[in-house]
């Protein structure tokens, strides 16, 4: 997990680095990101309002993950899997956040070839950054629903032959489904920073 993570940096520090590269070197004005993802609220628009929640939401899953490890280390299946399933279902609210944000921004005509609002490389950068970080979301939440599943059937005590079982007795697959989880967590964190704060 450890090498794929650190492939996965590369990979997400690439996207950033070049966004970066291009938002600096367009010569047509950048879209303002406070402006492109204000939701109207009471027919007030409030800045950023979506992209916070989201925010809030994939980190306080970071907390839910690391309670499923300490039940996990604790071998407390019930809690395990509650915690599991619930940073699951949190994972699974920011990816439903993230395509009402994409449904907005495609009615409003942002493509990934085009920008009726500004310099066309926003949609390249914008659709091209979140959408590989949603499908990792995506999968996270997958996997997060196998391994709940193993540990509330008892899986992982008695050894059960399949797919992400590891050593008897052992909740090893709990801890570095968190790596990664904790990774996404941290890469959206870097986003949220360049991409929507800059």
């Amino acid at each position: 997990m450890w090498i794929f993570l650190l492939g996965d940096t590369f990979v997400f520090g690439s996207f950033l680095i070049s966004y970066m590269n291009v938002r600096m070197s367009t010569q047509v004005p950048w879209p303002n990101p406070s402006e492109v993802f204000a939701l109207t609220v009471g027919g007030k628009q409030i800045p950023l309002l979506l992209v916070f929640i989201m925010t809030f939401i994939l980190t306080g899953s970071c907390g839910t993950m690391s309670l499923a490890i300490n039940y996990g280390f604790r071998k407390d299946r019930k809690k395990t899997f509650q915690m599991l399933m619930l940073t699951a279902l949190l994972g699974a609210s920011f990816v439903g956040m993230q395509a009402i944000e994409w449904t907005k921004l495609i009615h409003e005509g942002v493509r990934p070839w085009g920008n009726p609002i500004g310099a066309p490389q926003f949609g390249a950068s914008f659709f091209m950054i979140t959408g590989f970080h949603g499908t990792h979301v995506t999968i996270g939440v997958i996997f997060l629903i196998i391994t709940a599943i193993k540990v509330l059937r008892g899986d992982l005590d008695s050894m059960r032959p399949g797919f992400l079982t590891g050593r008897k007795g052992s909740y090893e697959i709990v801890e570095i489904l968190g790596l990664y989880w904790h990774f996404v967590d941290l890469v959206w964190v870097f986003i949220f920073a360049v991409f929507y704060l800059w």
